[in-house]
């Protein structure tokens, strides 16, 4: 991600990954006051992230499904020297992981309409495959590849955790 202009596209990007891509109702996970801070490493915004039972969250997991999605609600800071732009939200600062709604994401396959949203247990990035399919590294999501919207491996898609 860079904060300053690098190239010119013919049209403009529709989003960045974390972003809302519509208006229909949103969840957030719930929890208690200062419930959900992030870990040693920080949480990245526009992946998935796992929660401990003392509210830590990571955007790793050894096993289940995500917590949660982090949207990219302007809670990262920019914490690198001379570094152009950030996604991290620091060790310790509270993040916001989100249930249900509808958010663009980066995949690191191809995207068809209809398709699950899986999540990778190493870095809470997203790929996509068949509901109920098995890949390695990964864990199904609820979410899904709505209706209309398509794209190739490494772009932003829109996902949905409405039927």
């Amino acid at each position: 991600m860079t904060g300053f202009q690098g190239q010119v596209n013919q049209y403009p990007a529709p989003a960045v990954a974390g972003d809302f891509a519509s208006a229909n109702p949103r969840a957030s996970v719930l929890g208690g006051p200062g419930q959900f801070v992030a870990g040693a490493a920080g949480v990245n915004t526009g992946l998935f992230a796992w929660s401990d039972a003392n509210g830590v969250v990571l955007n790793t997991a050894a096993s289940g499904a995500p917590t949660g999605f982090v949207h990219r609600d302007h809670q990262a800071l920019q914490m690198n020297l001379l570094a152009q732009a950030g996604i991290n939200i620091p060790q310790g600062m509270p993040v916001t992981l989100h249930s249900a709604g509808d958010f663009w994401v980066q995949t690191s396959t191809a995207a068809t309409p209809g398709q699950k949203i899986f999540a990778k247990l190493a870095d809470g990035s997203a790929c996509t495959g068949a509901a109920g399919a098995t890949i390695a590294g990964f864990v199904e999501t609820k979410w899904y590849v709505p209706p209309g919207f398509s794209c190739n491996a490494g772009e932003l898609t829109k996902m949905s955790s409405w039927v």
